[in-house]
C-alpha cells in the first residue's frame, strides 16, 4: 500500500525579492529560499508549496495580493501555462539587467577568474517576433489547464498543436497565437491544424506512439525565405500529398516545403530521411553578402539579427590581421568559421554532426571561400594533439560548445596547443564559468560580452575573450 503524501502548506503574505536561476523568482521564508515561478521582485503573494527540501522549497502563486511596481503585462493568452517565455511579465530593461546578472555571477562565483568590467549586455532590436525557426508538436490530447478543468465544461475535440508543457513530454499545449515568430508562422500552423481535423487526420498519441500529425517545423529567414517541414506518425502517401498539396496551393510563398515520415518513438529527424514536395531542400540565410544555406536539419541561431551582433563581437575578440590559422570549434554548419574566414589565413572547423559539415562545406563553396577546411566527430576524438602536429598550431581558437560545456580532454588539447587568443562564445554561462576555470592555468579572461539572442526567457549568451599568459 503506497503511503500518501503529505499536503504542503500555502504561505501567505510571502514577499518575492529577486529573481532566480532557470527563469524563476526567489523569496526567502524564514530560513527557508522558496523558488517560485513567474513571480517579479517586490510581489506579495500567497505561495503554495509544491516540493519542500531541508533548505529550500519550490511553490507556485496562487493569490497575487499585491503586485509588483515593476510587473508589465504579459503580451501572450498562454503566459503562465507555456513557459516558453518566463519573463513576458518582467520589463525588458529589467531582463537584460538579470541575464547580465547572470553572467557576473557565474565568472564570480563559478570561474572565479580575473577579469575586467562585464560589458552592458547587448540588447535584441525585436523582442517580439525574433525568432526564425519555430518547433510545433500535434497531439490528440491536448494539455488542459488548471481553469479549464475546475470550470466543470466538457473538452470534446482535444487535438492540440502546440508547444510541450515543461517537464512533461506527453502534455502539448494547444496554441492559439505564438509572438515569437513572424505572424506567417501562426497562420501555417493554424492552417494545417485545421485542414487535419477537417478531413478526419488522426493526431498523434504521443503515449501511445500512433496518429498520423506528429510535428511541424517552420523556418522563416532574414532573407525572406520560408521553409516548412511536416512530420508524419503513417505512411500514407494520398494523405500526405493532399495536406502538403493544400499548404502549397495556400501559401505559396513557402520555398521550401518538405516532409518527414518518422515512424520510430522520438520525435528527433536527425537520422530519418527529409523528402522534397516542392521549392528547393534548404533557405538562405545571409550576413555582409554571404549566404548560409539552411536545411531542415542545420543548426543556425534562432534570431538571425541578433546572431549577426553575436558573430561581430566574436570576430572583433579574434583580432584578426589576416595571417592566423583559426580554429573553430564546434562550428556547427560553418557560420562563424565562414564569417572570419576573409580575415584570416585558414579556417579549420570541428564540428560532431556529418551533415553539418557537409553543410559548412557547402556555405564555403557558394561563397567562393576557399581558406576553410572541415572535420566531422566527436571533439574529443578529432581535436588531438596528433591533429594539431598535422594542422598546424591555432594562433586563435574559437569556440562555441553546445550548452554542457568542454570535456577535459578538449580542455587538455586546448592548453597544450596553446593558442594565443581563445574566444569563448556560449549559451550557458555556468559551464562557459567551469572552463574558464580550468583554462585559468594558461589564459586570463580580458574582454566579457554577452548577447541576448532570446527575449522574455531567461537564456543569455555570453562571449569571453582570452590571452595567453607570457
Amino acid at each position: 500500500m503506497s503511503r500518501k503524501r503529505k499536503e504542503l502548506p500555502t504561505l501567505t503574505g510571502v514577499k518575492i525579492i529577486d529573481v532566480a536561476a532557470e527563469g524563476n523568482a526567489l523569496a526567502r521564508v524564514d530560513d527557508m529560499v522558496v523558488f517560485i515561478p513567474f513571480g517579479a521582485p517586490g510581489d506579495i503573494a500567497d505561495v503554495k508549496l509544491d516540493k519542500k527540501k531541508k533548505n529550500y522549497a519550490e511553490g507556485h502563486i496562487v493569490n497575487l495580493t499585491s503586485p509588483s511596481e515593476v510587473r508589465v503585462e504579459p503580451r501572450c493568452e498562454h503566459f503562465g501555462v507555456c513557459g516558453g517565455c518566463r519573463w513576458q511579465h518582467l520589463p525588458y530593461d529589467l531582463q537584460l539587467k538579470c541575464k547580465r546578472q547572470q553572467v557576473v555571477d557565474a565568472i564570480t562565483r563559478i570561474a572565479k577568474v580575473e577579469h575586467p568590467e562585464i560589458e552592458p549586455i547587448i540588447p535584441s532590436d525585436d523582442i517580439w517576433a525574433y525568432r526564425n525557426k519555430m518547433e510545433y508538436t500535434f497531439s490528440d490530447k491536448c494539455w488542459l489547464t488548471r481553469e479549464q478543468l475546475e470550470s466543470g465544461e466538457e473538452f470534446p475535440e482535444r487535438q492540440a498543436a502546440g508547444f510541450h508543457i515543461p517537464g512533461s513530454f506527453d502534455k502539448v499545449l494547444d496554441i492559439k497565437k505564438c509572438h515569437l515568430q513572424d505572424a506567417f508562422g501562426n497562420q501555417l500552423r493554424l492552417f494545417v491544424k485545421q485542414y487535419a481535423k477537417d478531413h478526419g487526420y488522426s493526431f498523434y498519441d504521443i503515449k501511445g506512439n500512433q496518429g498520423f500529425m506528429r510535428t511541424l517545423m517552420i523556418r522563416i529567414a532574414s532573407t525572406g525565405q520560408i521553409m516548412a517541414v511536416v512530420v508524419f506518425g503513417e505512411d500514407n502517401p494520398e494523405q500526405i500529398e493532399a495536406l502538403l498539396g493544400a499548404v502549397r496551393e495556400a501559401f505559396p510563398q513557402i520555398t521550401s516545403l518538405q516532409y518527414v515520415v518518422n515512424l520510430k518513438v522520438n520525435d528527433s529527424i536527425a537520422d530519418q530521411e527529409v523528402r522534397v514536395h516542392s521549392g528547393q531542400p534548404w533557405i538562405e540565410e545571409e550576413m555582409e553578402g554571404l549566404k548560409f544555406r539552411i536545411g531542415p536539419k542545420s543548426f543556425y541561431q534562432t534570431n538571425s539579427r541578433q546572431a549577426y551582433k553575436l558573430y561581430k563581437v566574436a570576430r572583433d575578440f579574434a583580432a584578426l590581421t589576416g595571417v592566423e590559422l583559426v580554429y573553430d570549434l564546434y562550428t556547427g554548419t560553418g557560420t562563424i568559421a565562414n564569417f572570419v574566414s576573409k580575415q584570416a589565413r585558414k579556417v579549420i572547423g570541428i564540428e560532431y554532426v556529418a551533415d553539418a559539415i557537409e553543410d559548412a562545406k557547402i556555405n564555403s563553396e557558394v561563397n567562393g571561400i576557399e581558406n576553410t577546411l572541415f572535420f566531422a566527430g566527436d571533439m574529443k576524438d578529432v581535436l588531438t594533439p596528433e591533429f594539431i602536429a598535422e594542422h598546424g598550431r591555432p594562433d586563435v581558437m574559437i569556440i562555441d560548445p553546445p550548452r554542457a560545456g568542454m570535456h577535459q580532454d578538449v580542455v587538455d588539447v586546448i592548453l597544450e596547443a596553446e593558442p594565443e587568443r581563445i574566444v569563448y562564445v556560449s549559451c550557458n554561462p555556468a559551464t562557459q564559468a567551469r572552463d574558464l576555470a580550468l583554462l585559468d592555468a594558461k589564459y586570463r579572461v580580458v574582454a566579457v560580452q554577452p548577447v541576448d539572442m532570446f527575449p522574455h526567457t531567461q537564456h543569455v549568451e555570453n562571449v569571453v575573450k582570452l590571452e595567453l599568459c607570457r
